[in-house]
């Protein structure tokens, strides 16, 4: 079918989980699929579309773990800058600890993406290889050129989370998106906390090299547990080839209205959170009104604020069953709201009394995570084929966020004090209201602006909606053509004609199945 000059009318592709290849439908014991061509894939974990794979709790909270500990490298170098100066006798200013997080910018755009294109057991393997190894340079070198140069590519490998969070995605069921999604996001962020809390306690009892060593019997311990955990799914997109991958992910960042809003509403959310959490928990406004008066705290007592954080990523799960009966723009309206209260919150009495100050880092850090849930899962339903891109699109934005934070709200502070800065980052929250509000919830996927198809937040109401659209939409085509009705109603036990909309439909265009990837439009 073509596609009009609207992009309204889409061809079909294979649903996640059937391949149209009858020779990659044969059962998993016709042949041994091995790693690389080298390992054999354990029996429970091969595909077969007969036995689609069981994604339960467990394996759910194994994604999670496989995110902390990889996430990790990415901040085990934050409190040793010292050592690290000391060690390589150079002074502080030459130890850069920025460049594990330039490698990290640089794999997301390059390296994420080819979850949509390749099998992702073994690219998740492959990248726990190289960082686990790589890791071990880090370890050994007597030379901060090597260590800075390592400690880039260690970031560009260190993508694994940003490959494992659309796969749960695709292998949890609809009813339970968000809250797979919510567990694999709250181990990114316990990954963030625990390494600079690990890396501190490890480097002030032995040296900085030891962080090393354990950071890479982690990630083996991981990639162990990977190979054994991880089911081996097929390829999406089969007929692409990297530069469509890579295109097709700049045109959804440009073309598509629900990305783009989602986009705009993460870069300013992040800055406000970055601004107050500088790199999500070393602070930047809030060590400003901490160390200053009335309280006076030392860097120790500021640091334990972090714990806030840790309560924070402990309600994650609970947050994703919270989306999950809720229409997703309405779960981000909410959070985003939250945030703004508890910004308010900070800003008017957070110089005043200190409870002040721990109910908004709860409250931030709560709002915070419910807003980036409902954002992926609202952005992933764009495309079951593209969910790799999207989420690199949104971590990307993310991640210019936090640069705008972080610097704004330094800026901010020095010419004008904490609570200006403060009350900067409220308005960065009005300004998230307003991108939510000019595009309502159950608009049509290229709808730019507006309102259509009612306000009705509760998913499962929605869901049932569709479903019995679809039916009588069925039930009109077979009185309009009951020849067709006639030929055949199944086909190796699917309906001939399946519904345009496979797992139910929310805010008009959600979970679509058959949706072409953008890389193939003629």
């Amino acid at each position: 079918m073509s596609v009009s000059s609207s992009k309204s009318t889409v061809a079909t592709t294979p649903v996640i989980g059937h391949n149209n290849d009858p020779e990659q439908n044969k059962p998993a014991h016709d042949s041994i699929p091995k790693d690389f061509g080298l390992f054999p894939v354990p029996r429970r974990l091969r595909y077969d579309p007969q036995k689609p794979f069981y994604f339960g709790t467990m394996l759910n909270l194994s994604f999670g773990f496989a995110s902390t500990f990889t996430a990790a490298n990415l901040y085990y170098c934050q409190p040793l800058l010292i050592d690290l100066a000391v060690s390589f006798n150079v002074s502080y200013d030459e130890v850069i600890p920025t460049l594990v997080q330039a490698g990290y910018a640089v794999g997301l755009l390059l390296i994420s993406p080819l979850g949509d294109l390749v099998k992702r057991r073994q690219l998740i393997l492959l990248l726990l290889v190289m960082s686990s190894s790589l890791t071990i340079g880090l370890a050994i070198t007597d030379n901060l050129q090597i260590f800075e140069a390592v400690s880039f590519l260690v970031g560009v490998v260190t993508v694994v989370p940003q490959i494992v969070l659309p796969l749960a995605a695709d292998l949890a069921p609809p009813e339970r998106r968000a809250s797979a999604i919510s567990i694999v996001l709250s181990g990114l962020l316990f990954g963030i906390l625990i390494a600079r809390v690990l890396a501190g306690v490890i480097a002030n009892f032995t040296t900085w090299r030891v962080v090393y060593y354990m950071a890479v019997g982690v990630q083996y311990f991981v990639l162990v547990g990977a190979y054994w955990i991880i089911p081996d799914y097929p390829a999406k997109n089969q007929g692409l080839t990297y530069f469509n991958i890579l295109t097709s992910m700049a045109k959804y960042a440009v073309t598509e209205p629900q990305v783009i809003q989602a986009a705009i509403v993460n870069i300013a959310s992040s800055a406000c959170f970055s601004s107050y959490w500088a790199r999500l928990f070393h602070t930047v406004t809030l060590t400003f009104l901490l160390g200053g008066p009335p309280y006076h705290y030392s860097t120790l007592a500021i640091g334990l604020f972090g714990l806030v954080g840790m309560l924070g990523v402990a309600v994650g799960p609970f947050i994703g069953r919270l989306v999950d009966r809720l229409v997703p723009w309405y779960a981000t309206l909410i959070a985003t709201v939250c945030q703004l209260i508890f910004q308010g919150v900070q800003t008017g009495a957070g110089g005043i009394n200190i409870a002040a100050v721990i109910v908004s880092c709860f409250g931030l850090d709560v709002g915070r995570q419910m807003q980036q849930v409902s954002l992926t899962s609202s952005v992933f339903t764009i495309s079951t084929a593209a969910r790799a891109r999207l989420n690199a699109i949104l971590i990307i934005s993310l991640f210019i966020g936090q640069v705008m934070g972080t610097a704004v709200g330094t800026q901010v502070f020095v010419r004008h004090g904490w609570r200006a800065a403060a009350t900067v980052s409220m308005a960065w929250f009005g300004l998230q209201v307003v991108v939510l509000l000019v595009r309502g919830p159950h608009v049509e996927r290229y709808t730019w602006f507006g309102y259509e198809g009612g306000l009705e937040a509760r998913k499962s109401v929605v869901m049932a909606r569709e479903k019995e659209k679809e039916r009588a939409n069925e039930k009109a085509a077979a009185v309009a053509d009951p020849e067709q009705k006639c030929k055949g109603e199944t086909v190796d036990g699917e309906p001939k004609s399946r519904p345009a909309s496979l797992e139910a439909t929310v805010g008009r265009h959600e979970y679509r199945q058959d949706e072409k990837d953008p890389s193939q439009f003629a």
